[in-house]
C-alpha cells in the first residue's frame, strides 16, 4: 500500500474528519451500488455484497444507510450506471500512483485526475506504466485478541491465509486477493473481529521524499485524489507518508 502497514491507514481514515467520513460513506455507498446491480441484493449469494457490508460497519456507516442503498440498487428508481475506470501514473519525484474509480462521466473523471497530477509536480500517464511494479494481495485485518502466537498461527492458516504479522493492537493477514472473502468469513466463524478485509495492491519497491517541497505536493496530490467522489482506491509507493495520529 504505502510502506505504512494496512492498519495504520484504516485508522487514519478512522481519524478523519466528519466531512472526510460522509466522503468514504459516499464511495462505499456506490461501490454497494455497483456489486448489487452485478450480483443481486442478497448478500447470502453475493460475496461482493457481503465484504462491501463488513466494510462499510467498519466503517462505522449506519445499518439504516445501507439497506437503503441496497434497496435502491436493487430498484428501477436509481437510474445511476457506473464504470469502473483505472488511471496511472507518477507524482513528485517518480512515485507511482494507481487511480481507481467508478464513474458515470469518463470525461470529466479523466480530466480531473489528469489535472490533479499536473498540478502537483506528477503526471498521469499510458495504461501499465506502473501497475507492474505492484501485486495483488488480499489483506485481513483483525483485532489482536491476546491469544498466543502459535494459536493465532493455526487460526490463520486454518482459514486459507498465506502469512500473517502480529501487532500490538492488530494482526494483519496475507491472502489471495479471490480469497478475502472465505478467509473473513473463517476467522469470524473463529471468534475473531475483523476490521477489514480486502484487495489491495502492494509495491515491489518504495520510493522515499526527502525535500520538503515534494513531500508537500504528494500530499495534497493524494488529499485531492482521495476528496474525488469518483476515487474509490489509490495505491502508491511513497514510503514515508505521514500518519496522522488519532486524538
Amino acid at each position: 500500500m504505502s510502506g505504512h502497514s494496512k492498519w495504520e491507514n484504516i485508522k487514519r481514515k478512522k481519524g478523519a474528519t466528519d466531512a472526510a467520513r460522509a466522503k468514504i460513506f459516499t464511495k462505499i455507498g456506490r461501490e454497494i451500488a455497483v456489486v448489487v446491480k452485478m450480483g443481486g441484493p442478497d448478500p447470502a449469494g453475493n460475496a461482493k455484497l457481503r465484504d462491501l457490508i463488513a466494510k462499510a460497519k467498519a466503517n462505522n456507516v449506519p445499518n439504516d444507510n445501507i439497506d437503503r442503498i441496497i434497496k435502491k440498487a436493487a430498484g428501477d428508481g436509481d437510474k445511476n450506471n457506473y464504470e469502473s475506470m483505472v488511471y496511472e501514473g507518477y507524482g513528485p519525484n517518480g512515485v507511482a500512483v494507481i487511480v481507481e474509480c467508478l464513474t458515470d462521466n469518463k470525461n470529466r473523471t479523466a480530466a480531473d485526475v489528469r489535472s490533479y497530477f499536473s498540478k502537483f509536480g506528477g503526471n498521469m500517464g499510458n495504461s501499465g506504466c506502473v501497475s507492474y511494479l505492484f501485486s495483488d494481495v488480499g489483506t485481513v485485518v483483525i483485532e489482536n485478541n491476546g491469544a498466543d502466537e502459535d494459536k493465532i498461527m493455526d487460526d490463520v492458516f486454518e482459514a486459507g491465509a498465506d502469512d500473517f504479522n502480529v501487532d500490538d493492537d492488530v494482526i494483519e493477514i496475507a491472502c489471495g486477493p479471490n480469497n478475502v472473502t472465505a478467509v473473513r468469513e473463517a476467522l469470524e466463524g473463529l471468534g475473531y473481529k475483523v476490521l477489514s478485509a480486502e484487495a489491495d495492491k502492494v509495491p515491489s519497491t518504495y520510493v522515499t521524499l526527502t525535500d520538503e517541497d515534494s513531500i508537500k505536493k504528494m500530499g495534497l496530490l493524494l488529499e485531492y485524489l482521495e476528496d474525488n467522489d469518483d476515487v474509490q482506491n489509490v495505491y502508491h509507493n511513497w514510503e514515508n507518508m505521514p500518519v496522522e495520529e488519532e486524538d
